[in-house]
């Protein structure tokens, strides 16, 4: 018995927002079901029971504690399609893939789909650990004056809600503050940077205006395409903005070249070679291999968003490659800084150089936003198509950085 090729059939997401925008209303189970449902239109799948559905999103109230599975039940897929929660910060939409493609490849399931999603607007908003004790107390109380008592010693100060932010509990630091030091680090330039970000606009306009996304995005509450994009951006308006991370004069990281709080949510669907070929579904590229890393940044011997530069190299030795072997390489842009350190290092590892115009081709996460969870999903079904638009043998290489010092990468492969 052969062992089954997971192949990647197509995707679907909606156009990402900025955070607080045209999705500010709008819940995570709302962003995800409207991914899935545009899927299952362009797939024809409504009424149908898939192997799995795998998705998550890093910010989470508690309500969610099942959410792709509510967005299942939400969605025109059959009821009997199972679902589960994946979270491994901004790597879940591509662990996602990889946990799919897996369980296609030991023959567990035929078919499913990898998601992710995330609203930055919807960000649970918690109590301080004072006022959290005094609900706790006040909820056990069997009379009213107990509960009175239990907010006894309360200040108004207690009572203010904490708000929400990215930040590493291991450090205390942002990840833009933690990046700030890997930018220094590095020694990467803000004229480097901005050519990054200026790059990424510029392809991610052309690739809309070619019709490029047409059967890779749904509109959503009216929005139709990537909301932070903005196509008529310039090397020199890049460089009128100040920094926003980083310290003192050699500060480079501004809003320009660093990713925005997004709200959106991406799927890929993925079946095995032999179901796709029976149902006639697109085949679009093969999920080759994939490889997760960390790194030790707590000590400060390692950078946060640098796991990629452990994970590719020992991804590439065991399949016999180097940089030169991939037509397309898919670097996640956290920021402009992240991805240049990347390269860096991987020139640093002996792997080889990606030539530009190898990399990030239709745009990135500087352009479109990064929903945190839906990233990984968006990037793949990126790359799927573009390797298919480039014929049997293309290969791309996909990189995802995350929080917590992790990193998430694959290669695929033409169909």
């Amino acid at each position: 018995m052969s062992t089954p090729s997971a192949v990647i059939v197509g995707g679907n997401r909606i156009p990402f927002a900025k955070a607080g925008t045209r999705y500010a209303r709008a819940s995570n189970t709302d962003l995800l079901t409207a991914a899935l449902d545009g899927l299952v239109a362009r797939f024809g799948l409504a009424g149908a029971d898939l192997g799995e559905v795998a998705g998550g999103a890093v910010l989470k109230h508690t309500r969610d504690f099942n959410l792709t599975r509510e967005a299942v039940l939400g969605s025109a897929l059959g009821p009997h399609t199972p679902a589960c929660d994946l979270q491994q910060a901004c790597g879940t939409g591509l662990e996602a893939v990889i946990y799919i493609a897996n369980k296609i490849r030991l023959g567990q399931i035929e078919n499913g789909i990898a998601a992710g999603v995330d609203s930055a607007s919807d960000a649970p908003i918690v109590v301080g650990e004072k006022l959290r004790r005094a609900l706790l107390a006040a909820s056990h109380a069997k009379t009213p004056v107990q509960r009175a008592k239990a907010f006894v010693g309360l200040t108004p100060k207690d009572l203010a809600p904490v708000p929400p932010a990215v930040v590493e509990p291991r450090t205390g630091l942002s990840m833009g503050e933690s990046q700030a030091l890997t930018t220094t680090r590095w020694g990467i330039t803000r004229e480097e940077q901005d050519r990054i970000a200026l790059e990424s606009h510029r392809k991610l306009a052309i690739a809309w205006q070619d019709g490029f996304f047409d059967d890779l995005v749904t509109p959503y509450l009216g929005v139709t395409r990537d909301t932070l994009l903005r196509p008529d951006t310039t090397a020199e308006k890049l460089a009128s903005l100040k920094p926003v991370f980083g310290r003192g004069e050699g500060a480079s990281m501004t809003a320009g070249n660093s990713t925005a709080l997004t709200d959106g949510a991406a799927t890929v669907l993925l079946a095995s070679d032999d179901y796709a070929r029976e149902h006639g579904w697109p085949m679009l590229a093969t999920v080759v291999d994939a490889q997760v890393a960390a790194t030790d940044y707590v000590t400060g011997a390692e950078d946060l968003l640098l796991a990629p530069v452990r994970a590719v190299p020992t991804l590439l030795a065991r399949n016999d490659m180097t940089l030169a072997d991939f037509t397309i390489v898919e670097v996640h842009e956290a920021f402009a800084s992240t991805v240049l350190a990347t390269l860096k290092g991987w020139e640093r590892a002996g792997i080889g150089a990606v030539d530009p115009d190898r990399l990030n081709v239709a745009g990135s996460s500087l352009a479109t936003g990064h929903p945190f969870a839906a990233t990984g999903a968006r990037v793949v079904a990126t790359a799927a198509k573009l390797l298919h638009q480039r014929g049997s043998g293309s290969r791309a290489l996909v990189s995802i950085c995350a929080a917590g010092g992790q990193g998430v990468t694959a290669i695929l492969e033409a169909c």
